[in-house]
């Protein structure tokens, strides 16, 4: 697959679908374009965009459906467009998962600037970002409200359980013994055995499960860690 930032295009006009492609490949982005909403689930998992510019109206699904079915199971950035006089519902629109909307007819450099404008926002967050939050593929982590969302649906997390989520989360890829976690989410006059942190791995998996890109695993003999892929 082409190193390129991914755009699917999504429009069941096909000359204002191509015209779109045409803008953005000028711009050096990767795109491909689907003409139905049913379709655009499917190229979704298989073409793994970067960012999706999705209409409303279309064939199959509508884009309020493609928005809702997507956000079940990824974070990717989605612009909505309708057509000037269709009427659109913002909030229900950004409620679902847009990350912003466009009327059309629009203006060619407007949308290329949309788009770089949604993806330098997205970025940051696809580890660490300034408000503490941890990002990966369908999770979400925030370490100031103490929240856990899986596909898009909050889940609850007893304090100890999100701390050690957050603590390998926010270690990625490095493998810790169930001593050091026990002192580091336990404290070290914590008195209890290695067992503790099993139960709360357990517990962990049993309500995130992982993903393609990421998964709390068992270092067999070790400890563990929060690997992404």
């Amino acid at each position: 697959m082409s190193d390129k930032i991914r755009v699917m295009v999504v429009d069941d006009d096909k000359h204002i679908a191509e015209l779109i492609s045409l803008y953005l490949m000028k711009e050096g982005y990767d795109t491909k374009e689907v003409y139905d909403g049913k379709d655009a689930l499917d190229v979704f998992s298989s073409y793994n965009p970067n960012i999706i510019i999705l209409d409303i109206m279309l064939p199959g699904l509508d884009g309020y459906r493609v928005c809702s079915e997507i956000r079940k199971t990824s974070s990717v950035p989605v612009i909505m467009l309708t057509a000037k006089g269709e009427t659109f519902d913002k909030v229900l629109g950004l409620e679902l998962g847009a990350d912003d909307y466009m009327v059309k007819p629009f203006d060619s450099n407007e949308l290329v600037a949309r788009v770089k404008a949604v993806l330098r926002r997205y970025e940051p967050k696809k580890n660490e970002s300034s408000q503490g939050e941890l990002r990966f593929d369908n999770l979400v982590i925030n370490s100031l409200n103490y929240t856990v969302k899986f596909n898009g649906k909050e889940v609850d997390f007893p304090p100890k359980e999100f701390e050690l989520l957050y603590f390998l989360a926010s270690h990625k890829n490095q493998v810790f013994t169930r001593e050091q976690l026990l002192d580091k989410i336990w404290g070290y006059e914590y008195i209890g055995d290695t067992r503790t942190v099993d139960v709360h791995i357990k517990r962990i998996r049993e309500k995130i499960g992982g993903s393609k890109e990421w998964e709390v695993k068992t270092v067999w003999g070790v400890g563990y860690k929060f690997e992404v892929k």
